[in-house]
């Protein structure tokens, strides 16, 4: 299985996953730490990639994301995005709304 392969099976396999620096109990970032923090808000299980960790993805997923920088955070397959979108969809209710309309579909 090549990188891009392993990449789409990680977002098709869970419905709410951060490609992130580091673990949500130990953020490597600041914005990885945000975002987490954002995430856990909303109350859901969510899944995780540390990046520092996994070097190939680090590299290609960025190009196939066609974002270029991390956190990134994708729901049911979808490229949200990054900490600053994350932090403003917290705020304004629909971060939430959207995890949880996505766990009511499973």
């Amino acid at each position: 299985m090549n990188v891009i392969e392993k990449i789409q099976n990680q977002i098709k396999n869970n419905i709410i996953l951060i490609y992130m620096k580091g673990t949500p109990q130990s953020p490597s970032c600041g914005f990885s730490a945000q975002a987490v923090q954002a995430l856990s808000a909303c109350g859901q299980k969510f899944a995780y990639i540390d990046v520092l960790e996994n070097e190939d993805i680090r590299n290609a997923l960025p190009k196939y994301a066609n974002w270029p920088t991390f956190p990134q955070l994708w729901i049911d397959g979808e490229l949200i995005g990054g900490c600053s979108i994350i932090l403003e969809m917290l705020e304004n209710g629909t971060l939430k709304k959207l995890i949880l309309k996505k766990m009511k579909d499973i």
